[in-house]
């Protein structure tokens, strides 16, 4: 498909070959939690699966082995970090081996075919952000294409797919390509921090309850925002255009309930002005209105705003007015129909 196109695929392919295998063992690491062990040969992540004693293992083959990875059996791969962890692995259900690139498009649209997913960028598995940037990608896409094919949205509401994508994207590949790199340096100073100082450093620093939140909200990639972008404006509180909207807890129901819709909608936290009220019922567009809550304030909301809701969840309108012509002049401005 990228050969078709034309388009450039910048980047590169490790010499490391990955292998992956679904296997019954038995040990320490066998205890239903993620395992890694950064050994002074190979990598090796020890992933829990459904049922007893067994785990998906995932590794790197990175010496003389790695020039012939069509004939590496399990066998073959190191037992040294098996060792470590001491892993026991008494069947083999299934063993492949792979290469690992990390590249990214030069564009994700062309015309009437567009890239997401593995075919628009291609990274180490560090992070584990593989899948959800590829859902993350469709999801994008998907919107902006169902607006476009029902006459709701100009063409050119297609080429924000690619503006908010590809930094992304291009970010996203730089990351892991530096957090792989690391773990599979060689040399004495990188075997000395990578084996010798980050277990030291590392454990106790993940126990903080920031550390922790920063982590999970990275890898989880709900940090991910749209801001400065073409679909994104204004800004209420701590929450701008292209946000993603803060999740806040309810008594009986959260905030996010309304938008497993994934239809445009408005919220406010607090009271609506009956205009926007009205202008909400006269065209039909979902409002919903949350009683104010110390909660809403904590999560950077502003008391009375209009929040303009893309069918993908992310904020394309804060408003600190709460006036319906602000969303008036959003959707004239960019040839959006957002009501049915």
């Amino acid at each position: 498909m990228r050969e078709s196109l034309g388009t450039g695929f910048a980047g590169g392919t490790y010499r490391q070959v990955f292998y992956v295998a679904d296997a019954e063992a038995a040990g320490q690491a066998l205890n239903g939690e993620l395992h890694v062990d950064l050994d002074e040969a190979d990598f090796l992540a020890v992933f829990p699966l459904a049922g007893e004693g067994r785990a998906r293992l995932i590794g790197t083959v990175r010496d003389e082995r790695a020039d012939h990875a069509e004939t590496l059996k399990f066998e073959d791969v190191s037992s040294r970090a098996m060792n470590n962890l001491k892993v026991q692995v008494r069947k083999v259900h299934w063993f492949s081996t792979y290469h690992i690139h990390h590249r990214v498009a030069e564009h994700f649209r062309y015309g009437r075919a567009f890239l997401l997913g593995d075919a628009a960028h291609i990274h180490s598995p560090a992070g584990g952000q593989g899948m959800n940037t590829g859902i993350g990608d469709a999801i994008n896409l998907a919107w902006k294409l169902a607006a476009v094919l029902t006459d709701r949205a100009p063409d050119s509401l297609l080429d924000t797919y690619e503006a908010e994508r590809i930094g992304f994207a291009r970010r996203l590949v730089a990351t892991t390509d530096r957090a792989f790199s690391f773990a599979t340096a060689e040399g004495r100073i990188a075997e000395i921090v990578r084996t010798r100082i980050v277990p030291v450093i590392f454990p106790p620093l993940v126990a903080l309850e920031p550390v922790r939140e920063y982590m999970f909200r990275t890898v989880s990639q709900i940090t991910l925002n749209y801001r400065g972008m073409p679909l994104s404006v204004g800004a209420a509180g701590h929450v701008q255009g292209g946000d993603r909207l803060p999740w806040v807890p309810g008594e009986s129901a959260d905030n996010f309930v309304p938008l497993s819709a994934m239809t445009w909608q408005v919220h406010v936290y607090g009271v609506p002005r009956p205009e926007l009220v009205k202008w909400c019922a006269d065209h039909n567009l979902e409002l919903h209105v949350f009683v104010w809550k110390a909660q809403h304030d904590a999560a950077g909301l502003a008391r009375d705003a209009l929040y303009l809701l893309r069918p993908d969840t992310y904020v394309a309108l804060a408003d600190a007015s709460g006036m319906p012509g602000a969303i008036d002049r959003y959707c004239s401005e960019r040839g959006l129909r957002i009501t049915p």
